[in-house]
């Protein structure tokens, strides 16, 4: 297979932590108009007229857009490098958004951040293999939690911005806005980002043949299967914590709108730090570990949502913040371990493509979990048996790493 080496970049740009820089952007800004869906959730409803069922649709449509985008992503990727998906990417999600603000109809305004859903889904695949090329083992952890910290400050910063600026000037014009602003740093991410000076990308143009042999190739790897069934219930438990915590926090416990926003900043924080720390653990205390920190994960998980689940009205604002921050911390932070573990179980040339491989299974947690969740608070009137849920899928969770466990162990033993 004939390769090239990408032109090396100018000598002065060259440092990983700067190339960083572009990629966290670029993920920042993608996240702040993506994951605007949780906190304007509650106003998109009032102003559409949907049921607690529909609002968990928008971001299923989200995630669906983002299981289709996710492998081809990653396969262009893996033959163009990341620079000019940097750009495709935010104009994709950009465009879509801004279209969805002046749509009326549910099933268009699903239709559109579904198209949305592919700019947005497409973004990881191409921000973690740049993370994979310019640094180490060893580095990968911190930096790709840095990265992937700009999904969750993304997501905080839309609450703290747009929910307010929304609930004074109206969700739509406030968005509209935003995403005019996704399309300005994807296009200065494209224009100072470069892919690393010896990443060698293939040229030539795929064949329906190496397509279906690469992708083949990922579903014969048992232990990325079941890395992947894992992030399927980590991530719809963590979309549900996005989608439905202003929701209950403002209708059950009884919070003006802007403080129950403010919870899920909370939370959302606790993610960032979750993402960040969680990587350091992993790199300096485990000596770049990954499975270990996911199995932490779910158990925190598991604990915090079965006391959200209790949590009685009339709780003072004070006492949750500590636990949505740990809620957070967890459940939020979990996206850099899964994607270093994703991409570091194949070969470097693969990354791109492992990783989508990887977000696509775990997006159809995405999918599915949020509307069910959304299903048990319409038919009970309450958000108990929602947060219970997300224990049960923890459990599950659990199970599966442990048979991962036993998978490397035995792929260790076999080399």
């Amino acid at each position: 297979m004939r390769t090239v080496a990408v032109s090396p970049a100018p000598a002065n740009m060259t440092s990983p932590w700067k190339m960083l820089l572009w990629l966290l952007m670029a993920q920042i800004m993608v996240a702040f108009i993506g994951r605007s869906l949780g906190p304007l959730g509650v106003l998109i409803e009032e102003d559409l007229s949907l049921s607690k069922a529909q609002v968990g649709l928008l971001p299923s449509a989200l995630f669906l857009g983002q299981a289709l985008a996710s492998i081809p992503a990653g396969f262009v990727t893996d033959r163009v490098g990341s620079r000019p998906l940097l750009l495709v990417l935010s104009l994709c999600l950009g465009t879509s958004f801004l279209v969805m603000t002046l749509q009326s109809a549910f099933w268009l305004v699903l239709l559109l951040v579904m198209i949305g859903g592919l700019g947005y889904g497409g973004m990881h695949p191409t921000t973690n293999r740049g993370i994979i090329y310019w640094f180490s083992q060893k580095q990968r952890g911190t930096a790709m939690g840095i990265k992937q910290m700009g999904i969750t400050f993304g997501s905080a910063l839309s609450a703290i911005l747009l929910l307010p600026l929304a609930a004074s000037y109206g969700w739509r014009p406030v968005v509209f806005i935003a995403c005019l602003g996704l399309v300005v740093i994807g296009l200065i991410a494209f224009l100072l980002y470069r892919d690393p000076s010896q990443q060698a990308v293939k040229k030539e143009k795929p064949t329906f043949r190496s397509v279906y042999s690469s992708i083949l190739s990922m579903v014969k790897n048992k232990a990325l299967l079941l890395v992947s069934f894992s992030a399927m219930g980590v991530n719809g438990s963590q979309m549900c914590l996005n989608t439905y915590l202003v929701l209950f926090a403002y209708e059950q416990l009884g919070f003006s709108i802007v403080l129950a926003g403010m919870l899920l900043v909370v939370s959302e924080v606790g993610g960032s730090l979750g993402r960040v720390g969680w990587g350091v653990i992993s790199d300096r205390l485990f000596d770049g570990k990954r499975l270990i920190i996911l199995v932490f994960i779910a158990c925190i998980t598991l604990v915090a949502s079965v006391v959200v689940a209790f949590i009685p009205a009339g709780t003072p604002f004070w006492l949750l913040v500590p636990i949505f921050l740990v809620f957070g911390f967890s459940v939020s932070g979990f996206n850099g371990i899964w994607m270093n573990l994703a991409s570091e179980l194949v070969p470097k040339e693969q990354a791109g493509l492992s990783s989508g491989f990887s977000i696509t299974l775990g997006s159809i947690g995405v999918i599915l979990i949020p509307p069910l969740f959304g299903v048990l608070v319409d038919q009970h009137q309450s958000y108990t048996l929602g947060w219970l849920l997300i224990s049960g899928i923890m459990v599950v969770v659990l199970l599966i790493l442990a048979s991962l466990y036993f998978v490397k162990k035995e792929n260790a033993t076999s080399h």
